[in-house]
């Protein structure tokens, strides 16, 4: 499943070919992906314009004039196209092949660009777990938005919001991470990553960074900064490049050459002077993967 910074990569990429766009017709080649598409999909955003399009957690938002919010969901192997009359390919160096069945086609966006370019975005998803789904204007009520956390990006996620969330909680820390009441976006690559950064076992009780002490300050400052470099480090690389994700311009990202300890299980632990070896537990049927030398 794509996490926050492959779905910030997706929306700066459709962004320059998007945002101002107008949306000449939609095209559904299928009822329905995850869901259904809303009732009169395509006529409700033909002729619209798009004013912004944003991102909450992992869903791309398209805020559309006289229309609801558009509310876009990648799923497990939904990626976006972008094609023009002079360019239908899609450029960029694959290291894992992507379908390029037209069959998995199932949604096309017709627009004018700023500028009056026509442009086509094309949503193809093998595995139709993404979905396109419509809330009101602001957002903060539809089921899928109202109940989520605290963005893992810029300060607000500090040590102490992070250790008044995790209060009192038996949990174990990785669990608690990903919990998206809590915090909203993050998923289990960047959490296994920012907890070998931040020097502290998946296994510990989330409640045990928490309280007054000196030390559970020291360790809820320290993870609350790990996971806002690890997620602003893979923006900037451009994501992960799982096997099922790719860029809108057809290219895969990078990311995953910088792990330090996802899927590197029998490999030794990175951190200077460290002699344990990243190891592979299963939490919540997910795969964790740890130094359990380092991270106490």
């Amino acid at each position: 499943m794509p996490e926050l910074p492959e779905v910030e990569t997706v929306r700066r990429g459709l962004q320059p070919v998007l945002e101002g766009a107008r949306i000449e017709r939609v095209e559904t080649r299928r009822p329905n992906l995850r869901y259904p598409f809303p009732d009169r999909f395509g006529e409700r955003l033909a002729g619209k314009r798009i004013t912004s399009l944003g991102r909450r957690a992992k869903y791309l938002l398209a805020d559309v004039e006289d229309a609801p919010l558009l509310i876009c969901h990648l799923g497990m192997s939904g990626s976006f196209r972008i094609e023009t009359d002079e360019d239908a390919t899609a450029p960029g160096q694959f290291h894992h092949e992507r379908s390029k069945s037209e069959a998995h086609d199932h949604v096309v966006f017709h627009v004018a660009d700023r500028k009056g370019a026509p442009a086509r975005v094309v949503f193809n998803d093998p595995r139709r777990f993404g979905f396109m789904l419509f809330a009101e204007r602001n957002g903060t009520e539809h089921p899928m938005l109202s109940g989520l956390g605290v963005e893992p990006t810029g300060n607000t996620l500090d040590g102490a919001l992070l250790g008044g969330l995790f209060e009192g909680k038996k949990t174990p820390l990785k669990a608690a991470l990903l919990d998206q009441r809590l915090i909203a976006g993050l998923g289990n690559i960047y959490v296994s990553e920012a907890l070998w950064r931040a020097g502290l076992s998946p296994l510990r009780a989330a409640g045990t960074i928490a309280g007054k002490g000196k030390a559970a300050r020291e360790r809820a400052a320290l993870l609350a900064t790990s996971v806002r470099e690890v997620i602003a480090d893979a923006i900037a690389a451009g994501g992960s490049s799982l096997r099922d994700y790719v860029h809108t311009d057809g290219s895969l990202g990078y990311f995953q050459h910088s792990f330090s300890v996802y899927d590197r299980e029998g490999e030794p632990c990175p951190h200077t002077g460290c002699a344990g070896h990243v190891e592979r537990i299963v939490q919540s049927g997910r795969s964790t993967f740890y130094c359990r030398q380092c991270q106490r």
